[in-house]
């Protein structure tokens, strides 16, 4: 039988501390849209393909921000 771990949290993020990590998520991800494009002129297969795939996990990212702070329009970041 598989145990659970006990996973501890602090709860202690503040708000701001949240909206700062999504501004973070945000700029990050349009550098790597912007990486993405870099490559597509260059050719880049490889770096298309790396830039891409960090570019839609921050979208995740993002969304899930946004959730957490109660953004109009993100009813559930996992759809």
């Amino acid at each position: 039988m598989l145990q659970s771990a006990t996973v501890e949290r602090s709860y202690d993020r503040t708000w701001e501390e949240i909206e700062s990590m999504l501004e973070q998520a945000e700029f990050k991800m349009r550098e790597w849209k912007a990486w993405y494009e870099t490559c597509k002129d260059e050719g880049d297969k490889k770096g298309m393909k790396e830039a891409a795939r960090n570019h839609k996990a921050l979208q995740g990212v993002v969304k899930t921000l946004k959730w957490t702070l109660g953004e109009n329009g993100v009813s559930d970041p996992l759809d």
